[in-house]
């Protein structure tokens, strides 16, 4: 893989990972543009796409980390408290994720081999594109009624992470999702993206352990370079995708990601059928 194609699908990943606007449909229509413009490798072997694809998620975990380094020592001192049998609210805040998070492990081990080659078509990224951008506007509408962490209960958790189940879907977001069905139980918009984000870390480590651990057995290493530059430009592209947004929605409205959302959706649509894609 050439640098200028390597940093493009780096900078994809890392600035639509946090936002609701599906990093892996982005990837995915990132390739399609690249074989379009002739710039893409005939293809890559299962060692380098695992490679690349470890590199960028922990380049995109590293940029959470970074960021809510506060929340991130707040977890542990709630990992801390619940090995103490210690009631705090970051031991809940601790339950919360890891509740939040199980849904998609168990969908994850069931449901995504069934689905991931029919869900990597243009069309498919185009509908839940549209219909999940729809569904953010919708959600947003609704009042805020909790505004701290320490109000989100373990059934808010639960509804959350069943949702995130829906980003198995190429085009659905996880972020998205996460924010939709979070502002749909009325938590305001910026503790939506910082649970949304939080939410990732067990995401990423989760996919991220299986496809090193993959890699690992491939026993390929020749891609290792090009796999770190990525991981370096998809968490610095990330670090600042994530502070922008949660500066945004401190202020403002999802309203901006629907419009991009349904513009890029109906974009996909037209191009489906006058079959340029």
């Amino acid at each position: 893989m050439e640098g200028v194609e390597l940093a493009f699908l780096a900078l994809v990943q890392g600035i639509t990972e946090f936002l609701p606007v599906s990093s892996s449909g982005h990837l995915i229509l990132g390739r399609t543009l690249l074989q379009s413009a002739g710039l893409a490798p005939l293809s890559l072997s299962a060692a380098e796409e695992l490679s690349l694809d470890v590199s960028l998620h922990v380049g995109s975990l590293g940029a959470i980390i970074v960021y809510f380094w506060r929340d991130m020592l707040m977890l542990l001192g709630g990992l801390r408290d619940a090995l103490m049998m210690r009631r705090s609210t970051a031991a809940q805040t601790l339950g919360v994720l890891i509740v939040a998070s199980l849904p998609l492990v168990a969908a994850g081990l069931l449901l995504k081999d069934l689905i991931i080659d029919a869900g990597r078509s243009v069309a498919i990224i185009a509908g839940t594109t549209l219909t999940f951008g729809v569904l953010l506007f919708v959600a947003d509408r609704r009042p805020v009624g909790r505004r701290s962490i320490s109000e989100v209960s373990y059934r808010d958790a639960l509804i959350v992470g069943l949702a995130q189940c829906l980003a198995i879907i190429p085009g659905v977001s996880r972020s998205g999702i996460c924010m939709t069905a979070a502002r749909l139980i009325r938590l305001d918009r910026p503790l939506s993206a910082r649970l949304a984000m939080l939410m990732a870390i067990p995401a990423i480590l989760g996919a991220g352990t299986l496809s090193t651990f993959d890699l690992a057995q491939s026993g390929d290493a020749a891609f290792t370079t090009y796999a770190i530059w990525g991981g370096l430009l998809a968490f610095v592209s990330a670090l600042i995708s994530i502070a922008l947004l949660m500066r945004w929605l401190a202020r403002q409205n999802y309203t901006p990601f629907v419009i991009y959302r349904v513009a890029l959706g109906l974009l996909l649509i037209a191009l489906l059928i006058t079959k340029l894609v």
